[in-house]
């Protein structure tokens, strides 16, 4: 489905110390900047039609790294037909931004990531309404996923049913210690459809994924953490300042090593073994001929920190 996109300028520019370039492309030409933790600033780049999604861009050092924000705290953040639309047209905006290096998702709403789809809304639907919506919430996960870009989702309170299936389609997942995951749709005479009976069992096994599924009970951030299905689980809280940290670090790589890297594994990881080994050499010599490549050997010679620009 094709939407179209709202740019909303919230200038508060005063407030800062610089401010940040605006974008050439015309979803992002008019923007923003307000103060950011530790010293870094962000930039509303996108406010879709939709006001519980929000999609900004860190500035100055952190220039490369995306946060789309959930902010729907009425509904613990739960996907209606708005919320949805609200991600396809951040998910699109990221997947246009060639700057862009790495996206984090979080929420604003304290102690809740995403509490799945919004019941309530669903009850209201009739049948093909409830197709189109489950199609279209199992695209958007699937698009997300293929993301050029490194993904990750950091998980604060409850991430249940869609929720978790949308961090399940991120690359690295961060929780606090206090998060509440699960997919419970047996307990309502459905199956996870948005890509849960797929993704869980390639992150935690056929084994304990078909425990999860079929009891539908909850797991906490650091049984989570020993099974697999997080790569960091932190103190409550911190989940957010985690993913951040991970995001900087990846930030600094360069731009074409990492959508290589990511083709890859992703691709890779479905094929034979010596069809993966042809597929890892194909993106390996994507890289050979790009200044990055001769950047980075730069670099090291000379004992200075690269300066990559994704060419």
């Amino acid at each position: 489905m094709v939407v179209a996109f709202v740019a909303i300028a919230k200038s508060v520019g005063q407030q800062c110390l610089k401010r940040s370039k605006p974008y050439s492309n015309s979803y992002f030409s008019r923007y923003g900047v307000q103060k950011w933790q530790f010293q870094s600033h962000r930039t509303l780049i996108l406010q879709s039609a939709s006001e519980s999604v929000k999609l900004e861009r860190l500035s100055d050092s952190d220039s490369g790294i995306l946060e789309v924000k959930l902010d729907r705290p009425e509904a613990r953040n739960a996907i209606g037909k708005d919320m949805l639309r609200g991600l396809q047209q951040a998910f699109e905006a990221v997947s246009n931004e060639r700057s862009a290096n790495v996206l984090m998702i979080c929420s604003s709403v304290p102690k809740v990531f995403c509490a799945g789809a919004d019941l309530k809304e669903r009850k209201t639907m009739i049948l093909s309404e409830v197709q189109d919506f489950v199609s279209t919430l199992r695209s958007t996960f699937s698009f997300l996923e293929a993301l050029h870009i490194p993904t990750i989702a950091a998980i604060e309170g409850i991430a249940l049913g869609g929720g978790l299936e949308m961090a399940m389609s991120c690359d690295i997942r961060i929780c606090g210690e206090d998060a509440v995951m699960g997919l419970p749709e047996t307990g309502l005479a459905i199956i996870p459809g948005a890509g849960g009976t797929q993704r869980l069992p390639r992150l935690v096994g056929k084994s304990i994924a078909k425990d999860i599924i079929f009891t539908g009970r909850k797991i906490s951030g650091k049984d989570a953490g020993s099974i697999g299905l997080v790569n960091y689980c932190v103190p409550a809280g911190e989940a957010r300042l985690k993913a951040l940290e991970l995001a900087r670090d990846i930030n600094q790589k360069g731009p074409l090593a990492l959508r290589m890297a990511k083709r890859a594994i992703d691709q890779g990881v479905e094929l034979d073994t010596e069809s993966g080994l042809a597929l890892e050499w194909d993106c390996y010599e994507q890289l050979l001929d790009t200044k990055d490549r001769v950047e980075g050997l730069a670099a090291f010679a000379e004992r200075r920190k690269p300066q990559y620009k994704g060419e």
